[in-house]
C-alpha cells in the first residue's frame, strides 16, 4: 500500500499527453504555468534555487526532465549518476514543483511545443534567442525568462570533487 507522501510524488510524474490536458486544465482556471527543463543529476543548493525562483514566475512550475538516455548522450556514458526515476521522485517531492514529465530527446523542443506553457525559463547563461522553445512561446503570447545561477554549484563540479577526493 502507497502512504500519502508516495501517492504525492507519483501523482506529480505524469506523461506529456497527460501534462498537455492538466496545463490546459490549468491555463483554463487562469493560471500561469512555469516550465523549465534539465538533467539535476545530483540535486544541489544551486537547482533549489534556481527552481524556486522559477516557481515565484507563476502559479505551477512544470519541469522536463532529460531521460537516461539523453543525459548520456549530452553528458557522456558514465552520467547520470541517479536514474530518470530517482531523479523525477527527488523533484516531486519539492513542495513548488507541480509536475515533472521525462522526455527522450536531447532538447525539449517537441516537449514545449506541445504543452506551450505561459512562461518559459532557463538559467541566464542562456541569451533568450538560444533558448530551445522560445520562439514557439513567444509566438503563442508568452514569455522567456532568464534566472542567474548560484555559483560554484554544479552536478558536474560536484562529481568532479568527489572523484578527486577518491584518487
Amino acid at each position: 500500500m502507497r502512504t500519502g507522501f508516495e501517492k504525492t510524488l507519483l501523482d506529480k510524474i505524469t506523461d506529456q499527453p497527460s501534462l498537455q490536458a492538466q496545463i490546459k486544465n490549468w491555463q483554463a482556471e487562469g493560471k500561469k504555468v512555469v516550465f523549465t527543463n534539465g538533467v539535476f543529476d545530483l540535486l544541489h543548493i544551486g537547482h533549489l534555487t534556481y527552481l524556486a525562483k522559477a516557481a515565484e514566475l507563476g502559479d505551477k512550475l512544470v519541469i522536463g526532465l532529460n531521460a537516461d538516455s539523453s543525459v548520456k548522450r549530452i553528458k557522456g556514458p558514465t552520467r547520470p549518476v541517479n536514474d530518470q526515476n530517482s531523479r523525477a521522485a527527488l523533484l516531486a517531492a519539492l513542495f513548488f514543483v507541480d509536475a515533472i514529465v521525462v522526455f527522450e530527446e536531447d532538447t525539449p523542443l517537441n516537449l514545449i511545443s506541445s504543452l506551450l506553457p505561459d512562461i518559459l525559463v532557463k538559467g541566464a547563461d542562456y541569451a533568450v534567442e538560444n533558448i530551445v522553445g522560445a520562439k514557439e512561446v513567444i509566438a503563442n503570447g508568452g514569455e522567456v525568462k532568464t534566472i542567474n545561477f548560484v555559483e560554484g554549484y554544479s552536478s558536474t563540479s560536484i562529481i568532479e570533487k568527489i572523484r578527486n577526493q577518491i584518487s
